[in-house]
Order: C-alpha cells, then structure tokens, then sequence
C-alpha cells in the first residue's frame, strides 16, 4: 500500500471516531435534558398554596405573627393568613367548641394540652419559642417600682391577667415564688388587656411579658424581677385537625419554626425553644 493510501485510511478512522463521539454525547446530552424537563414537570406537579389559612393565637403573639401572616402571604400569592388573637384558653375552648381554625399557637403548654386531649391537634404540638415575664410601669417608673415585693405598696394600682390565662397562671407562679400575696385592682383575660390598662393611666403596674413590653415602644417601662426566670412559658403550635386548609397551615407553621421567623419572634423578645 502506497503512503498516501494509509495516510487516507488513518483520516477517515479518526474522522469516523469524532463523528461517534458526537453522537454518544448528542444522546447523552438528549437524556439529560429529558432528565430535567421530568424534574421541572414533577416540580410544577405539586399544588400551588392558596386560600385562607385561619390561625388563632396568644395575644403575646399579635405583632410577631402579624408580621409572619405578611410575609406568608408575599411567598405565597393567592393565600391569605386570617388571625384571632386572644387569651390561649378562650381560643382553646372556641376550637375544642368546634370553631373553625387551621393552626393554633398557645402561650403554655397547658392550654395546648387541653386542644391535644380533645383530639383537635393533628400530630404532636411542638414548642416553637419560650417567654419571660417583666413588670410594666408607666413611663419613667414614677411608682419607683425595682421588684414584685414593690407592687405590695399601699395605694399602688396593680392588674394582673386572670388566673386561668397562661400569663396569669405565670405570674402567680413567680408570686408564690417571692412568698407574695397581691391583690389586683382587675384580673385581665389577656395579656394586651392588662399591659392596656398601664397605657391608659387606668394602674400602675401589670406584670406581663418581656415581647409586650417590647411591641409597647416606649409607652411602658418594663423592670425585670429574678422570680420570672422560675416562671417562663412554653410556647407549643400546631395544625388542627379539622382545618380546612391543612396544607397552607403546615406551611405557615413551617414559616413560624424556620430560620426566617425564629429572627423575628427573638426580635420581638422570644427566648429560643
């Protein structure tokens, strides 16, 4: 055979070998873009959020939980987070009564047992932030009110939330603490409505929580005692049972538990679970 024969036979097997790589990675390329187009289809597959999801919650919880519903609803639209604040054992009893709700939030593990019990909740309760308690006084503490032994003071107006309510049931725990008896001039069925009455001039002091105190912004003083760290709150969510929009509910308890809304319940003043 001639050098220019072989040097013809050596082109046309190499020019035969690209062609078959150009092939293999044309098929290879095919399969991996048919790989991706399933994975988008399965993606798009799952159901948008939408509709109302109607969550009751502790009065503590208002401004932290109203912010999250904002946030809920901008990375899902076409969804619409429907609040009821107000104490945890009246929303308690509303849901165990048969009122319609997808999520609840409690501020004590007690009043989230009593939903548990009844076969509301759907799956275990988890504790998702804590909360301390803090003496609120009217601006600048005229009173000059340093401990819970201070509300005892002759003529001092002191509100205090009902026994029942878990930031009263804290409070009384922190009292018998301190070896102290307190009458209240009201009893108050949450938390704003006894933090209300020091904005109002209506008392001096109400013992409540740090994150009241907080969302107050200036409109009370907070004075911290040492018997609230024997008396702080648990605070348990969960989805409901009988709601009616349980996959947007689990997603918003999602929101609540994730990075993104632990920054903002321990801006609002939350102790980490």
């Amino acid at each position: 055979m001639t050098r220019s024969a072989r040097r013809t036979r050596r082109t046309l097997r190499l020019a035969g070998a690209g062609a078959a790589a150009a092939l293999a990675l044309s098929a290879c390329s095919s399969s991996s873009d048919s790989s991706g187009e399933s994975g988008s289809s399965g993606a798009s597959a799952s159901p948008e959020l939408s509709g109302t999801v109607t969550v009751f919650a502790a009065a503590s919880l208002k401004e932290s939980f109203t912010a999250l519903g904002k946030e809920f609803e901008h990375r899902h639209p076409g969804t619409k987070v429907s609040f009821s604040f107000g104490g945890s054992d009246t929303l308690a009893a509303s849901i165990t009564g048969g009122a319609p709700a997808d999520v609840f939030a409690a501020a004590s593990s007690r009043t989230m047992k009593t939903v548990s019990d009844a076969g509301e909740a759907s799956g275990a309760p988890v504790t998702f932030v804590r909360n301390q308690l803090e003496i609120a006084t009217r601006p600048g503490n005229p009173a000059k009110v340093s401990s819970l032994k201070d509300l005892t003071k002759s003529g001092l107006k002191v509100v205090l939330c009902d026994r029942t309510v878990p930031c009263g049931a804290a409070a009384r725990k922190a009292l018998d603490a301190a070896g102290i008896e307190l009458t209240p001039v009201s009893y108050e069925q949450d938390v704003k409505s006894a933090l209300n009455k020091v904005e109002l001039d209506e008392a001096d002091a109400a013992v409540v929580y740090k994150t009241d105190v907080r969302a107050a912004k200036g409109k009370v003083q907070g004075v911290e005692f040492p018997e609230s760290a024997g008396a702080v709150n648990d605070y348990p969510i969960t989805v409901l049972k009988n709601g009616r929009n349980a996959e947007a509910a689990r997603a918003f308890m999602a929101l609540v538990r994730s990075a993104d809304g632990q920054k903002v319940l321990g801006e609002a003043g939350f102790l980490k679970p």
